[in-house]
């Protein structure tokens, strides 16, 4: 599944590197919301929460489902401002039909809300369903969803002086200090761009996204995500990179009818390897989930081994453990050096631990 960003005769110029306040605001409300998706913010997470008002607390409380799962389209906003209150005042411009849209599918967690009905704010029946899908997740979502439809305007106006009271809060002091890092990066995939064009700028983005071409030359942004959808950047006049470093390990693309694309994504950080594809990832359970290979990984773990020595140790044929290094080494999870006229294999336990401790601990038990 991909989601697919039809960039068509668009010129590399308008392809975006920036950061946005608001856009890393909603990824710090989400740590706040899930802590348990980022255990490397987990002392941030807590300290901050123990620091907001029980007042804030509350009302954040009412509203996360804006940021928990997902993110309201406009909290990433698609041309950031220098400031928060630049783009608060952008959202204000927004009208309410896109904005209850937004606002709406988060409460009631139904990403093709939008598609099937008409508008939520005049069609009797799309305000049914969305009550239904909001009441199924809980009675804020309830609430919040029936209070959107009564009167927009006033829950519009709460949701900003929450947002303004959050950078009060935390936001202010944690925007300064990663601020720097970010227009650092925006900086370097802008002259990636520059000087070797968007496909070696997308590939320093993430593995996940892929810039392809049809026969007629027609680019598209292939973004690996568990759905299928396209947008199109030439209608939008554009797309916008947003780096986020309280975002990690999120992929977020913003790709509904009437936004412009945005794709923001985890800022490289020294000492934390680079993420890997969902394909590779696939490729190694794969290649671990086969009994002898597993059995040849597990030999591997303690020390290096040639082919010989593999196949004396499991009673296989030689061609039969090469056919299984092979498999093994393809999905990156054997180093291999030479002693003499021999090749030893070893597991590469760094890029097995990343699967999981379970996985590491039971190839060295």
């Amino acid at each position: 599944m991909s989601l697919t960003i039809d960039l068509a005769a668009l010129p590399d110029e308008r392809i975006h590197f920036t950061p946005s306040p608001l856009a890393e605001l909603s990824a710090m409300l989400h740590v706040l919301g899930e802590p348990a998706h980022h255990p490397a913010l987990h002392g941030w997470a807590v300290s901050t929460a123990a620091a907001i008002a029980p007042e804030l607390s509350e009302r954040l409380a009412e509203a996360d489902f804006l940021w928990r799962s997902s993110r309201a389209d406009f909290l990433v906003p698609g041309v950031p401002g220098a400031t928060l209150a630049e783009e608060l005042d952008a959202v204000d411009r927004i009208d309410d039909e896109l904005y209850v849209r937004a606002a709406v599918i988060m409460s009631c967690g139904a990403s093709r809300l939008s598609h099937r009905f008409d508008s939520p704010l005049t069609d009797p029946a799309a305000q049914e369903r969305a009550r239904e899908l909001a009441l199924a997740r809980g009675p804020r979502q309830a609430a919040f969803a029936d209070r959107l439809f009564d009167d927009p305007p006033a829950v519009r106006s709460m949701v900003r002086r929450m947002l303004e009271e959050c950078q009060e809060a935390f936001f202010a002091d944690a925007w300064q200090r990663v601020l720097p890092d970010l227009a650092a990066d925006a900086r370097h995939k802008t002259d990636l761009l520059v000087r070797h064009g968007a496909g070696e700028a997308l590939a320093a983005v993430s593995p996940s996204i892929a810039l392809e071409a049809d026969p007629g030359g027609r680019r598209r942004i292939v973004v690996d995500k568990l759905q299928d959808n396209t947008t199109s950047a030439a209608a939008a006049g554009g797309v916008t990179f947003v780096p986020t470093a309280f975002g990690r390990p999120h992929l977020l693309v913003v790709s509904a009818p009437g936004w412009r694309p945005v794709v923001q994504y985890p800022l490289a950080q020294p000492g934390v390897p680079e993420p890997i594809s969902l394909a590779v990832m696939q490729q190694r359970l794969e290649a671990l989930a086969h009994p002898v290979r597993l059995r040849l990984a597990r030999t591997m773990a303690r020390g290096p081994h040639t082919t010989t020595e593999l196949a004396a140790a499991w009673d296989l044929t030689a061609p039969e453990v090469s056919r299984h290094l092979a498999v093994l080494r393809k999905a990156g999870l054997l180093t291999t050096h030479r002693r003499g006229r021999y090749m030893l294999y070893q597991l590469d336990l760094a890029g097995s631990a990343r699967l999981g401790t379970d996985l590491l601990e039971a190839v060295l038990r």
